[in-house]
């Protein structure tokens, strides 16, 4: 039985269980030392963590700072990820780690000082495989905020539990993720060939697995979304990709939610290609940009003029270009399987 620090004073003089930080990187020299001064700041004892970056061969100052890091904090070590690809270092680290448990973290965010508390705590406590929380989205730019605002909304979000921070309870699918080592190694560790998607994946496999997924509030961290509308429209267009090599390896979906923005753009193409024309397809495409734009209002007014305005532009950037890249994923892997 795993104990949380909070509740090991009071009920038990076991140690808290070692925990490993598996955080995989490259070219990340604008957040990695933010990200890991989050993580240095744990209120989880610190002689009960090991911190394992898998770099993928930055070629930016990501490895400098790294460096200067681990001379300064013993227990962070950086491991050579040549695959580059998120997953593949995700296995290496769990190749190496010590830890009892598990907590995969992503350099774009800044993590609450008791977010490793929380999530051991909450894994004993609901008696779930995996456990997660939901992103608090975090933007610097007018434009992040945008995404921020966007993220707020079933037109950006498309109504994952996920990614409502006041949910709580088992879901299909959490960010990251927290597993004790053993199962995650019994699992088979990450889909090494996984260039996104790979936390959805794994977790497919554990509700196929009969394992439970649970999502708390109280496992609190920040994320930073892209700052430019291409960065975006490449972020996007990747999870639509790895969600269609999902559905074809596992010959299905948790849910149907994934899919959706591929069936708005099939339904879009299908549209002008019948009613060419005929101004149906003129309607249709005003009728979304009436209901965007009364969203984008709706989600983004608080922060201003320019913000709404560009939440108006997420909208659309982020369904194509999941649609697309959903589409391009299921043309690529149902003629070329590859796992």
């Amino acid at each position: 039985m795993l104990r949380s620090p909070r509740l090991q004073a009071k009920t038990s003089t076991l140690p808290a269980p070692l925990v490993t930080i598996a955080m995989p990187c490259l070219n990340e020299e604008q957040f990695i030392e933010g990200c890991l001064a989050s993580v240095r700041q744990q209120t989880y004892p610190p002689d009960r963590l090991e911190i394992l970056v898998a770099d993928g061969g930055s070629s930016d100052g990501t490895r400098a700072i790294l460096a200067r890091l681990s001379q300064e904090d013993a227990r962070l070590r950086v491991i050579d990820n040549p695959d580059r690809i998120q997953a593949a270092g995700l296995n290496r680290i769990l190749q190496e780690a010590r830890g009892d448990v598990v907590v995969r973290m992503d350099v774009h965010c800044e993590y609450a000082s008791d977010y490793i508390e929380k999530c051991v705590s909450v894994l004993e406590r609901t008696g779930a495989d995996n456990v997660g929380g939901a992103p608090r989205s975090r933007g610097e730019t007018p434009f992040q905020r945008a995404v921020c605002a966007a993220l707020r909304s079933p037109l950006g979000a498309g109504g994952a539990p996920q990614w409502n921070p006041d949910n709580e309870g088992f879901v299909h699918s959490v960010p990251f993720g927290t597993l004790r080592r053993d199962y995650l190694r019994s699992l088979g560790g990450f889909d090494p060939r996984a260039a996104t998607n790979e936390d959805a994946e794994l977790n497919q496999r554990v509700i196929a697995r009969g394992g439970r997924v649970y999502l708390s509030p109280e496992i609190v961290f920040s994320y930073y979304p892209r700052a430019s509308v291409s960065g975006l429209a490449r972020q996007y267009f990747r999870y639509g990709y790895g969600r269609a090599r999902t559905l074809v390896k596992h010959r299905g979906l948790l849910n149907p939610r994934p899919a959706l923005p591929f069936l708005a753009v099939v339904a879009a193409l299908a549209a002008m290609t019948v009613f060419r024309g005929s101004g149906v397809a003129t309607g249709l495409a005003a009728a979304y940009a009436i209901v965007s734009l009364v969203e984008a209002f709706r989600v983004g007014h608080k922060e201003g003029l320019r913000v709404t305005v560009l939440t108006w532009l997420v909208f659309p950037t982020m369904l194509f270009a999941h649609g697309t890249g959903f589409g391009a994923g299921l043309v690529r892997y149902v003629l070329a399987p590859d796992w």
